[in-house]
């Protein structure tokens, strides 16, 4: 047995604004329209969705969707020219042996955009 393709789920107060970001601003695809939740392709087998939910949380904490790319520098000037604060300007995270960078979504989820050179990473 295994698992064809994974989604991750969040919670949203506002989704138009949640809907903006993820289409117009990161260029993801959406796939589903629930109405009040939307689910996006981020690459073949993984998918982002989010609910519009009175209980949102107003300040999310503990939680880090990543990206993967070896486009961080492109990705971070695309950010910048559209507006997003980067909490984090890219830049070389030894301990880890990749290269990354942070910037939250509108509704305050820490968002990476990283590249692994760690040679072991099978992605």
């Amino acid at each position: 047995m295994k698992f064809s393709e994974a989604i991750t789920f969040f919670y949203t107060h506002d989704l138009p604004k949640t809907r903006h970001f993820y289409e117009q601003i990161l260029g993801l695809a959406r796939v589903v329209d629930q109405g009040d939740c939307v689910i996006w392709r981020v690459s073949a087998e993984s998918f982002l969705g989010f609910c519009q939910r009175a209980n949102a949380p107003d300040k999310p904490e503990g939680v880090i969707f990543t990206f993967v790319t070896d486009a961080v520098d492109d990705w971070a000037n695309h950010l910048r020219a559209n507006g997003i604060t980067l909490e984090k300007e890219p830049a070389l995270t030894e301990r880890y042996g990749i290269y990354n960078c942070f910037f939250r979504d509108p509704n305050g989820y820490l968002l990476e955009i990283q590249r692994f050179l760690d040679p072991h990473w099978a992605g």
